[in-house]
């Protein structure tokens, strides 16, 4: 029996981590240590490990990043367009924290691993962002497009 090779994408996760603030949404950003795009601000994440679960290893990036673990993470979108990722062929599910203003007052995220900052920014006006993150983040606020989150966590 012959068997066909197929040229397989890597496979990634990227984490929005947004909190109202002063009547407008915030996100938290890491500002990338390593090429590419080195020096430019970027949502945590990368790449999943062989036979981790995307929610874990979305957590995992998170954490690594930014020391941070949100109680609640949902998926929200799947992005795979070619040359998205100047390494080669990637596709990234990305993830949504909505956390309240008093959580995220609280935390006290720090850069970690391969990130070399991170910050809070307007979401409707994030610096130059790395890969495709513009597009994600153009996603999750039309995701986000009603009221502020006021739930508990």
């Amino acid at each position: 029996m012959a068997t066909r090779a197929y040229e397989r994408p890597g496979l990634t996760v990227d984490v929005a981590v947004v909190a109202p603030g002063a009547g407008r949404w915030r996100v938290l950003l890491v500002q990338r240590r390593n090429p590419p795009f080195a020096g430019r601000w970027a949502l945590p994440g990368g790449y999943v490990e062989p036979y981790e679960p995307l929610e874990a290893a979305a957590r995992r990036e998170l954490r690594e990043e930014t020391g941070l673990e949100p109680a609640h993470l949902e998926q929200v979108h799947t992005f795979g367009d070619p040359g998205r990722d100047p390494r080669g062929w990637t596709i990234s599910v990305a993830h949504l924290a909505r956390v309240s203003e008093e959580q995220a007052a609280a935390w006290q995220p720090r850069a970690a691993s391969d990130a070399a900052d991170v910050g809070w920014f307007h979401l409707d006006a994030p610096p130059l962002l790395a890969f495709d993150h513009a597009e994600i983040l153009e996603f999750v606020r039309r995701r986000l497009s009603g009221s502020f989150y006021s739930g508990a966590l």
